[in-house]
């Protein structure tokens, strides 16, 4: 899969199971893709480095832009669907209620 934000694009790949959604980026550094998580929270405990969030409706529009969002910390939006994880630094100039697309390749 891939997602496009600010006529960017990255690979996409879905938090669909528990070990997924327990895991994420924990742990790692460099982050290269983005993870799609069907939730309204998400924690960065035991992440390496910060990290880009996006979070949306169900058809993908972006309610709240989170940059450099710090490990350690929990994030709840009740009115979210899903939380996408992004590296750090990938958002540039993406605004609040544009709409992001994904593409099965």
């Amino acid at each position: 899969m891939k997602l496009f934000v600010d006529k960017k694009e990255i690979k996409l790949e879905f938090a669909n199971t528990f070990l997924k959604r327990l895991k994420g980026f924990m742990g790692k550094k460099n982050i290269k893709t983005a993870l799609r998580f069907k939730t309204k929270s998400i924690h960065t405990f035991f992440m390496k480095e910060p990290i880009d969030l996006l979070l949306t409706t169900k058809d993908n529009k972006i309610l709240y832009i989170y940059k450099n969002f710090s490990p350690n910390k929990i994030l709840i939006k009740k009115d979210t669907y899903y939380i996408y994880e992004l590296p750090n630094n990938f958002l540039k100039n993406t605004s609040l209620n544009s709409k992001i697309k994904i593409i099965k390749k």
